[in-house]
C-alpha cells in the first residue's frame, strides 16, 4: 500500500487511486483541479504508476465513458468531475450507472474556506457561482450508492480507498466523494491501511441450491429468463451449461441490457418471455429485473418461480411486484457452478424427455428466425425505409470481432433479432431510462478494446440529447474511432405511439397532427464527424444502406470515426 504521509491532498489521491487498481480516469474537470494535474504529471510517482487520464469535454460524456469502459473490461474507473454544477449535469448518468450496476469511483471538487483560509486562494468564483450548501456529495446523493464530502485531511487517503472497495461491493454501482480544494493543496499527515481488498461476493445459500436443483430437475417445462447475465462471459457459458443439462428454453426480454445467451444456439427462446409462461412449470429469473409487465402477469397458476441475483429484490426500485417462490441472493458465477456441480448428479446422463424438450426449442428457434429473416426482406424495396432492413443489412456485414452498444429505443427489438451473431461479450445497452449516453459508453468500450470495432446504434432523438461534439472531440484526441449508425426517422416515435393507443379516436389521430413528436427540419447529421477529421454519409435508398455501412466501417478501420446517417420512414 502506498505511503500518503507528506504528500498533498492531490498526489494522495491520484496515487491511492493507482494502487488500488485504477488504470484510467474520465475527466471533464474545472479549474479546482490543478493541484490533481501537478500531481499526474509526476514522472515519478510514490505508487509507481499512475492512472491514464483521459480528458473529455463533458460530465456525461465521463461517466458515460467509465460506464462503456467498466463494462468491457470488468475494472474500477475512475471520473473526475467539476464540483457542483458539473456534479449535476453528471447526475442522469450517475443515476443510470446506479439502477446498471456499475462501478466507478467519481470525485468532485470544492471550496470549503473561500479564501478566508491561509494557503492559496481557491478563487473569488466559489463564493458565489459555484457553491450550494451541502455541496456536491448533497446533491448527487440520490443517483449513486454512497455518496461522502471529505471533511478533514486526516480522512482523505483512506476515504479514497475505501470509495474503491464501495463501488466494487455487490451490487456494484457508481460511488461518490466530494474532495476540498482546500485538502488537495495540504499536505496528509496520515496512511491509509496497509490492505484494502475488494470484497468478494458470496455465493447462494447451498440450502437453497439443493432446492433450485431439486426443482430444475424435476420441472416438465422448466423456463430460464435472463436480463443482465451476460455482464461475465463466465457466467454466460455456464447458463449455456445448465439450459443443455436441464433442456430449458432460455428467453431474453426487450430491455435486455447485455447479450445473455448466445442468440445462434437452439435453446435461445426470443425476447418475448409472455409467450411461454402459460406452459412453463418453472420459472427460473436468473438477474432479471424485469422479465415481464405488469408483474401480475405471471405464469399459470402453479408454476414455481424462482429468483437469484446478487440485488434479487432491487431494493433500488419503487415497485417490483413479481412472485417469488425461492429467492436465492449470491453471486451468479459462483452459484451456477454450485449449481451445476448439483444436477449432474440429480439429472440422468440420457434422458429422452429432456431430448425431446431440447429438440422442440431448435425447431421453434428454426421457425422464429425464418419469420424475422422474412420480414426484414420484405422490406427491401420499401421506401422511406424501414429500420428492420437496415439493422439486417447491419448484420450481413458485422465483423465477428465487433461490439455494438444500442441507445435507439424503438429499434432495439431488430438490433436484438438480427444481430444475432453478437457474442454475448459483445452487446451493451447504451441508456439507462435517461438518453445521452450512448456515444460515450461504445467511446469507453473502445478504450477497453481498442483492436475491436465498435459501433453506436443510435437514433436521431437519442443523438440529439448525447453531448456529441464532446463525444467526437474525444474520438479525435484520444484516436478512438467508432461507428455511427444513426437511425433517421426525423421524430421520436416512442413519444408518439401513446397518442393512438390512448386516443385512438381523438383529434390527433383524425387529424394526423401528432404535438411534440418531430426533428424537423433535419440537419445534415452526415456533416459534424467531417468537422473531426471522420467520414459522413446520408442514405436514402435501401439498396445503398449495405455499402455504405462497409464504408463506415473501412474508414473506422483506416482510424478516422464514421456516421452513417440512415433514413427511415418519418415519424409524421
Amino acid at each position: 500500500m502506498v505511503t500518503t504521509k507528506g504528500l498533498t491532498g492531490a498526489e494522495a489521491f491520484v496515487n491511492v487511486l493507482a494502487d488500488m487498481g485504477v488504470d484510467h480516469i474520465f475527466a471533464s474537470p474545472g479549474s479546482e483541479w490543478a493541484p490533481a494535474w501537478e500531481a499526474l504529471a509526476n514522472p515519478n510517482p510514490p505508487a509507481g504508476r499512475l492512472p491514464r487520464y483521459m480528458s473529455s469535454r463533458h460530465e456525461t460524456t465521463a461517466v458515460g465513458l467509465a460506464s462503456g469502459y467498466a463494462k468491457a473490461s470488468g475494472r474500477l474507473p475512475a471520473v473526475m468531475i467539476h464540483t457542483t454544477v458539473g456534479s449535476l449535469h453528471a447526475a442522469m448518468a450517475l443515476r443510470g450507472a446506479l439502477h446498471d450496476q456499475v462501478p466507478m469511483v467519481v470525485f468532485a471538487g470544492e471550496s470549503i474556506g473561500f479564501g478566508e483560509a491561509p494557503g492559496p486562494d481557491p478563487g473569488f468564483q466559489w463564493l458565489r457561482w459555484l457553491t450550494d450548501v451541502g455541496g456536491p456529495a448533497r446533491l448527487v446523493e440520490p443517483c449513486v450508492k454512497w455518496s461522502f464530502a471529505v471533511n478533514n485531511t486526516a480522512v482523505l487517503p483512506a476515504t479514497i480507498q475505501r470509495a474503491c472497495q464501495l463501488a466494487m461491493a455487490s451490487p456494484k454501482g457508481p460511488v461518490f466523494v466530494s474532495l476540498p480544494m482546500e485538502f488537495l493543496l495540504d499536505r496528509m499527515t496520515t496512511d491509509p491501511a496497509p490492505a484494502a481488498a475488494f470484497p468478494l461476493p458470496p455465493a447462494a445459500d447451498p440450502g437453497g441450491i439443493m432446492e433450485l436443483a431439486a426443482l430444475l430437475a424435476a420441472a416438465r417445462n422448466p423456463l430460464i429468463v435472463t436480463e443482465e447475465a451476460g455482464r461475465s462471459p463466465a457466467v454466460v457459458e455456464r447458463l449455456v451449461e445448465l439450459a443443455e443439462l436441464v433442456g430449458a428454453g432460455v428467453v431474453e426480454t426487450h430491455n435486455t441490457t447485455f447479450g445473455n445467451f448466445p442468440r445462434t444456439h437452439p435453446l435461445h427462446g426470443g425476447f418475448a418471455p409472455k409467450e411461454y409462461l402459460h406452459a412453463a412449470d418453472l420459472v427460473f429469473l436468473l438477474a432479471a429485473v424485469a422479465p415481464w409487465h405488469p408483474p401480475s402477469a405471471g405464469p399459470a397458476p402453479g408454476a414455481k418461480v424462482v429468483v437469484l441475483d446478487e440485488n434479487p429484490l432491487h431494493a433500488e426500485l419503487p415497485y417490483w411486484g413479481y412472485r417469488v417462490d425461492l429467492c436465492l441472493t449470491g453471486a451468479l458465477e459462483s452459484s451456477l457452478a454450485l449449481l451445476l456441480e448439483r444436477l449432474r448428479v440429480e439429472i440422468p446422463t440420457a434422458d429422452p424427455a429432456r431430448a425431446a424438450r431440447r429438440e422442440q426449442w431448435r425447431g421453434r428457434s428454426q421457425e422464429r428466425k425464418a419469420a424475422w429473416r422474412d420480414e426484414a426482406l420484405a422490406m427491401k424495396a420499401r421506401k422511406p425505409m424501414d429500420g428492420r432492413w437496415v439493422v439486417h443489412e447491419l448484420g450481413q456485414i458485422l465483423p465477428s470481432e465487433a461490439v455494438v452498444v444500442e441507445e435507439t429505443i424503438t429499434h432495439r427489438l431488430a438490433v436484438h433479432r438480427y444481430l444475432d451473431t453478437l457474442r454475448p461479450s459483445s452487446f451493451f445497452e447504451g441508456c439507462h431510462g435517461g438518453l445521452g449516453t450512448g456515444l460515450a459508453t461504445a467511446l469507453g468500450i473502445k478504450v477497453a478494446k481498442p483492436d475491436r470495432p465498435v459501433l453506436a446504434i443510435v437514433g436521431d432523438g437519442s443523438f440529439n440529447y448525447n453531448p456529441v461534439l464532446p463525444a467526437f472531440g474525444f474520438v479525435q484526441e484520444h484516436g478512438t474511432p467508432i461507428l455511427v449508425v444513426l437511425m433517421n426517422n426525423h421524430g421520436y416515435l416512442s413519444q408518439k405511439r401513446g397518442v393512438p393507443e390512448y386516443y385512438p379516436e381523438g383529434w390527433a389521430v383524425r387529424a394526423r397532427t401528432f404535438v411534440g413528436t418531430s426533428i424537423l427540419p433535419s440537419p445534415d447529421y452526415a456533416a459534424i464527424p467531417r468537422a473531426f477529421d471522420g467520414y459522413g454519409e446520408k442514405v436514402e435508398d435501401p439498396g445503398e444502406v449495405r455499402p455504405a455501412l462497409a464504408r463506415g466501417l473501412e474508414a473506422v478501420g483506416r482510424g478516422q470515426m464514421a456516421l452513417i446517417d440512415v433514413w427511415l420512414e418519418p415519424v409524421n
